[in-house]
This record gives C-alpha cells, sequence and structure tokens, in this order.
C-alpha cells in the first residue's frame, strides 16, 4: 500500500469466494478501487456485514491464507462499515462497542458452546 498503515477505498464488488483445499467456507470478500487507484481483493472478517457497491471502506494489510488473491482485511467499525453486533471478545478488531453492565446478552452467538 505504499508505505501506508491503511488506505481508503470505494467497493466496486462484493461477493463470497470458497477457500482452498482442505477447508470449505463462504468467505465474504470486497474488490476494492484505493485511492491511489489500484484495484485489490480485501476480506470483511466478521459474521455478518453492511457493505455493498460503492460503500467506502478503510483497509489494512494481512492476508487470509486459505485465499489466493486476498491480502488485504477491510477495518470493521471505520468509514461506512459498520462493527459487529453481539461481539462480547476481541471487540477491537471488530469495531464493536463495549456492552453496557447488566444488560441482558444480544442476539446469540452461532457456533457458541453452552
Amino acid at each position: 500500500m505504499d508505505s501506508c498503515p491503511q488506505r481508503r477505498g470505494v467497493c466496486t464488488r462484493v461477493y463470497t469466494t470458497t477457500p482452498k483445499k482442505p477447508n470449505s467456507a463462504l468467505r465474504k470478500v470486497a474488490r476494492v478501487r484505493l485511492s491511489n487507484n489500484k484495484e485489490v481483493n480485501a476480506y470483511i472478517p466478521g459474521e455478518g456485514h453492511n457493505l455493498q457497491e460503492h460503500s467506502i471502506v478503510l483497509i489494512r494489510g494481512g492476508r487470509v491464507k486459505d485465499l489466493p488473491g486476498v491480502r488485504y482485511h477491510i477495518i470493521r467499525g471505520a468509514l461506512d462499515t459498520a462493527g459487529v453486533n453481539g461481539r462480547k471478545q476481541r471487540r477491537s478488531k471488530y469495531g464493536a462497542k463495549r456492552p453496557k453492565p447488566g444488560q441482558a446478552p444480544a442476539a446469540p452467538v452461532k457456533g457458541k458452546k453452552k
């Protein structure tokens, strides 16, 4: 990213793709045109997102090992990207606000053991 820690860009395409063997999933990815006119693929971390074409996003470095060609991550909670709802741990990585103490838990998280 030309020695910049982050770069702003505009989503030109938001889509899902499948990872390399042996993994299996539908990973959320966006094609982003950066402010220096380069086009890159960036991963959208976390559960659920609000991105669509023409959304303004902030990206950082960091590849996704099982997605070829995806070398950047979109920063959640910055510019047009919303944070992850109901996130309790590692909140700063996903742009989630601190939950109010004593408040009933938000929507149940999928895949969490009881």
